[in-house]
């Protein structure tokens, strides 16, 4: 079977389904991994700003994290964009879909796994608005399935609103695999922190543990089901 994860930023994937690539890579599914955004340049004023600090360097070093991670999680094919990190607001929509559906088309996958469509991060927002529109449920479309993950220091920093709630009703048991999680998001050293910020290996442990504890086994994944058709 094939699968494409489409995340706006590096990290993001793993953060929110990392224990789900394994898994897929585990029964011999083939993963693929869109990632839209160049990630990091949010952190300086300006893109331009940032791509004189660090001289590209920041952004290559990222670059570099990801291959690593992907590796680890033994990811079959990563296709990496360059929209701008936590801009995606300045730029069309149709350029967020159009580099959906080229990487659709590509694939052929049968599940997408995205981001939660309120999270506070406008750019999880417009992936997963990119991610709807790019798989519309038309004839010969091979997308049976879309779910939504959650993205720990995003998700649950958005307002407290029932209908921004990430509320999740498939869960994916990682046991096996959540220390493989856990190490390929250890590659991305530019994006961890120290506890207790929720993007810290521990936190990232907790939130499985606690996740798997809802469905009584010892770790899981949280997803929303967007749609399925069977």
């Amino acid at each position: 079977m094939r699968i494409l994860v489409v995340a706006a930023h590096p990290d993001d994937e793993v953060l929110g389904a990392g224990g789900a690539i394994a898994r897929h890579r585990r029964r011999g599914d083939r993963v693929s991994i869109l990632i839209l955004g160049e990630g990091l340049g949010a952190r300086f004023s300006t893109r331009q700003v940032a791509l004189a600090a660090t001289k590209g360097r920041g952004f290559v070093r990222l670059h570099q994290e990801m291959i690593r991670a992907h590796r680890l999680l033994g990811v079959t094919q990563t296709f990496h964009r360059q929209f701008p990190d936590n801009r995606f607001d300045s730029v069309d929509l149709l350029d967020l879909v159009k580099a959906v559906e080229e990487v659709t088309r590509q694939v052929t996958p049968r599940i997408v796994y995205t981001h939660h469509t309120e999270d506070l991060n406008v750019d999880h927002r417009l992936t997963c608005e990119a991610v709807l529109t790019a798989c519309r449920p038309l004839a010969g479309e091979t997308v049976k399935e879309i779910l939504s993950f959650e993205v720990l220091s995003s998700t649950e920093w958005a307002p407290p609103r029932a209908d921004r709630a990430f509320i999740p009703n498939v869960f994916l048991d990682i046991s096996a695999v959540l220390d493989r999680k856990l190490n390929a998001m250890a590659c991305y050293r530019s994006e961890l922190r120290q506890p207790p910020h929720p993007r810290s290996l521990k936190a990232i442990r907790h939130q499985a543990t606690l996740w798997g504890a809802k469905v009584g086994v010892d770790a899981a994944e949280a997803f929303e089901l967007i749609r399925s058709v069977r």
